[in-house]
């Protein structure tokens, strides 16, 4: 029997139909949030010439079609984030700027936390770092969940979520002592954390694989209990868009935030050497080719836009379905998405 379509089922489900008005609000909210802070909001095309170079992403490809002298016929794609073109803003002289904006990432399907169509939100802050986006993002939460139940508290699956104190802060490191036994001087060797991982029963190849088969199997689900948890300072090799740490070059300034084991965001430090970058996407580009994934030429446009004098800032990708998902009480983003793909 062909599955009754979502909007029949909103009609007849005033639970379903309630939760959906709670989205509206807090979407509402998160806006409210940043203009009382003199944000400005961007809005930046989501049809790009070139999509991101992140390895572990496939993007959605289209065909650019012109009217009759309207151009020549080119491949396009839909945004996995509104990064580049943000950051080509704070170029351009704009120093708080947040998006709420439609992203797309292809193979992202099955499990809870998964659509290919999804709700981000990406914020920037001119002369900052990663620490006030930190505070940024503590603050958003907890304006979150004093708004929709005029407490400091909510409950997911079960269990308390306590915003009023201050987050937990777990370096990556110590997770990785805390939850795994796994020593700094084991972490720190490539091939003492493979080896680390395969005693374990992990196939690892590589130092990507013997991170994330830990992290994943014994880290992951047990971060952001109770309280959440921000997990910062990555591996250097895992730095991404962001500055080294200057006092310890093994690690970048970034970090990722954790409620109930759930990953709600990725923030760094914003990396505003152009040359570098360009040197960190070439790499990327060069571990798609390694996984037999499509390849795409480097974003020149963005690498000059850094050239031209990018200022020192802190940055955040946020998933604003996950948040939705946790502060409603919901078991998967399904139940908190209008249309979700199973329903297309």
């Amino acid at each position: 029997m062909a599955q009754k379509p979502n909007y029949s089922i909103i009609r007849d489900d005033p639970r379903l139909r309630e939760t959906l008005e709670k989205r509206t609000l807090i979407i509402r909210a998160i806006r409210e949030f940043f203009w009382s802070m003199d944000f400005r909001e961007t809005d930046t095309p989501i049809l790009v010439n070139l999509p991101g170079m992140e390895p572990y992403l496939d993007v959605f490809k289209t065909r650019f079609e012109p009217m009759k002298g309207g151009g020549e016929e080119r491949d396009m794609y839909l945004i996995t984030s509104p990064e580049y073109a943000m950051k080509k803003l704070l170029v351009a002289g704009f120093s708080k700027i947040f998006q709420i904006t439609r992203s797309f990432r292809n193979k992202e399907t099955g499990g809870a936390l998964h659509n290919p169509e999804f709700t981000m939100l990406e914020w920037y802050r001119a002369n900052s770092d990663y620490r006030e986006i930190m505070s940024d993002t503590e603050a958003l939460i907890r304006y979150l969940c004093e708004k929709l139940f005029q407490k400091n508290d909510f409950i997911f699956q079960g269990k308390t979520i306590d915003v009023a104190r201050d987050f937990e802060r777990l370096r990556v490191i110590e997770a990785f002592e805390k939850y795994a036994g796994i020593s700094r001087e084991v972490f720190e060797d490539t091939e003492r954390l493979i080896e680390a991982a395969q005693k374990k029963g992990y196939k690892a190849e590589n130092y990507d694989d013997a991170f994330f088969l830990i992290f994943l199997n014994e880290i992951e689900s047990k971060l952001g209990m109770g309280r959440p948890t921000i997990l910062y300072e990555y591996p250097v090799s895992m730095a991404a868009l962001s500055k080294v740490c200057p006092a310890n070059p093994k690690y970048a300034e970034r970090f990722e935030i954790y409620i109930s084991g759930i990953e709600l965001c990725n923030a760094f430090s914003e990396l505003t050497d152009a040359k570098e970058q360009g040197r960190r996407l070439e790499e990327e580009r060069a571990q798609r080719a390694t996984m037999g994934k499509p390849l795409y030429d480097v974003d020149r446009g963005f690498l000059d836009a850094l050239a031209m004098g990018m200022p020192e800032s802190g940055g955040i990708a946020l998933g604003v379905d996950r948040l939705i998902m946790l502060l409603l009480d919901q078991n998967s983003i399904e139940n908190v998405i209008f249309f979700p793909f199973r329903d297309l």
